[in-house]
């Protein structure tokens, strides 16, 4: 990561924090009344290829202690109802913001895999992960919504991790790729635009 775009990230951070930490205590609380504790779901992901760090968001599904792989069809029983507003506008993400603080996370960069599928594509993932992950890029905008629905079709977890495996490793493999070589401030900026306003759609 460079200078310019740890301060990008650092700046952006700061100032978001002043409107949304209030939002996101809201969030919280109605989370709590709702669903109980814990409020936060901590997963484990890879800042490098050998690096690894908590990615904190709003927690959205009942806790299994046991689970593991890619979220398809076969964990939307768990998915809560206030879970599933907040994921459809990714109000579960917000927390996310203390990763970009800590410097675990960019704005913009790869979404962060889990530490399996790094063990598992070491070739993919060593070239990726030169880049420090983000909470949006150009692989979430492309193929975000596609992703979500095929493994929604999905219902049995040893299909839902082939198919991902298969097929969206390489593919969000390539477009991260294309984004490191392209990679800037001015794109960040388009790229953070295109998030919301994708958002705003919804």
């Amino acid at each position: 990561m460079t200078p310019q775009k740890r301060l990008f990230d650092l700046f952006f951070a700061l100032l978001l924090c002043v409107p949304l930490v209030p939002f996101m205590l809201l969030i919280a609380g109605w989370l709590l009344v709702k669903q109980g504790r814990p409020v936060f779901y901590l997963s484990a992901r890879m800042a490098t290829a050998d690096r690894a760090f908590r990615l904190v968001k709003f927690r959205t599904m009942n806790t299994n202690h046991e689970d593991r792989g890619v979220t398809a069809g076969h964990k939307a029983a768990r998915i809560t109802e206030v879970g599933r507003f907040l994921r459809r506008y990714r109000l579960d993400e917000l927390p996310q913001l203390w990763n970009v603080l800590r410097g675990d996370l960019s704005f913009v960069g790869p979404r962060p895999p889990l530490p399996e599928y790094v063990q598992r594509f070491p070739g993919f993932y060593g070239r990726v992960l030169q880049s420090r992950p983000g909470i949006t890029g150009l692989a979430t905008l492309v193929i975000h919504r596609a992703e979500g629905r095929r493994l929604a079709q999905t219902t049995d977890p040893i299909a839902a991790d082939a198919l991902y495996a298969r097929v969206f490793v390489p593919r969000k493999a390539r477009l991260d790729l294309i984004y490191q070589q392209n990679a800037s401030v001015l794109l960040d900026c388009v790229l953070l635009w295109r998030t919301v306003v994708a958002l705003l759609r919804r």
